[in-house]
């Protein structure tokens, strides 16, 4: 799974979110999950998210890895390295 921390005013964010969508249709393996940071505080919170975009890839509801930033070659790069 991948969680997306974004926010609706991150001009990062919507910068990544087409390549998010493509990435969806890639890794059909892969659940994405989109998370506002304003809409659910603490849940960002509790993943120690301080910068937007970040994504943390979690694998048997365990953190695996996190991209901080619009990197979408590194995003890509994890997801695929993590999946199997």
């Amino acid at each position: 799974m991948v969680i997306d921390f974004s926010a609706s005013w991150c001009g990062p964010c919507k910068i990544m979110e087409p390549a998010l969508n493509d990435m969806a249709v890639s890794f059909t393996d892969v659940d994405f999950v989109k998370l506002d940071v304003d809409e659910l505080p603490d849940v960002a919170q509790g993943f120690g998210v301080h910068a937007m975009p970040t994504f943390v890839l979690l694998k048997n509801g365990k953190e695996v890895d996190r991209v901080v930033g619009a990197q979408k070659n590194e995003l890509e790069k994890k997801v695929g390295k993590h999946r199997c």
